[in-house]
């Protein structure tokens, strides 16, 4: 389950808060919590002690956000 969080955290992050004009803007867009930008931040960095499980209340609260299905996001990672 670890390894799909981190590819979850790697494509969110990559595609979504790298390009992002700031992480806090990012969170407000996306109605989270800034840490939770950045626990996402750092696991996908590999930053060591960094293993955030993201939890599927919050990958939905961003989808909505970006107006995609979880359906949509999970076949952008061709899980």
């Amino acid at each position: 389950m670890t390894e799909t969080s981190n590819i979850i955290c790697n494509y969110i992050f990559s595609n979504w808060i790298q390009p992002y004009k700031s992480q806090r803007s990012f969170a407000l867009d996306h109605n989270i919590e800034e840490s939770i930008v950045r626990k996402i931040k750092n696991t996908s960095l590999n930053i060591e002690g960094s293993n955030y499980n993201i939890p599927v209340n919050t990958l939905k609260k961003i989808c909505e956000s970006r107006n995609i299905k979880l359906s949509e996001f999970f076949k952008l990672l061709e899980l």
